[in-house]
């Protein structure tokens, strides 16, 4: 069996290219035939007619920030992906990473770049972190110092910063405990220091 439920795949049908995930096999030796979920409606497409859907390239959040910028400035990819036209004063000026210069210059990437500007992309997943910093308050009820610990939480609508005893404080208007590295040292890169990895399955929906 050339494909399986759940795989992604592409056809031509009148001349064009219609995408689609297998919802179904049907083996009707010696044929194959899958039910296409094409979104809006179903269908039921010959093996020999389907063509695996190649996947986007997945690249960092700091590099799909680079190629959105660069393309709302209306540069060409040919500009985009010189790693030499990151200089300290550009990045500054459209508030890109200082980590794309370093990426660009691996030959390797910058194919990876130029598939990314052209076919689109997928973002790769960033780790996150707490930023946990050690704090000491007069505990009134027990009349005496106490160590505790508090999670800088971050507002991603109105950028304000606080801290919070808990690591899961997700209130609706837009408060966050689980952040990026970027996210991080935007606020202040001296918390960088305090960082927590956040454990695998805890990501914030």
């Amino acid at each position: 069996m050339k494909f399986k439920k759940g795989d992604k795949v592409q056809f031509i049908r009148e001349g064009s290219m219609v995408e689609g995930v297998v919802k179904e096999v049907k083996d009707c030796s010696p044929d194959m035939w899958y039910l296409i979920d094409e979104g809006c409606k179903d269908s039921w497409i010959f093996e020999g007619h389907l063509i695996p859907l190649t996947p986007l390239p997945v690249i960092p959040q700091f590099v799909a920030d680079a190629i959105d910028t660069f393309k709302d400035e209306g540069d060409s990819l040919a500009v985009a992906i010189d790693y030499e036209v990151y200089t300290n004063e550009l990045v500054k000026e459209l508030s890109l990473d200082r980590k794309m210069r370093g990426w660009l210059w691996e030959a390797s990437n910058q194919e990876f770049f130029a598939r990314a500007w052209l076919d689109g992309y997928e973002v790769e997943k960033e780790p996150l972190y707490y930023v946990r910093l050690p704090l000491t308050y007069w505990d009134e009820d027990k009349a005496e110092l106490e160590d505790v610990y508090r999670h800088l939480t971050w507002n991603i609508t109105s950028d304000e910063t606080d801290f919070s005893g808990r690591t899961d404080w997700r209130k609706a208007d837009g408060w966050r405990t689980r952040l990026t590295e970027k996210q991080i040292k935007d606020i202040d890169e001296a918390y960088w220091g305090f960082k927590v990895p956040v454990e695998e399955g805890e990501e914030e929906e």
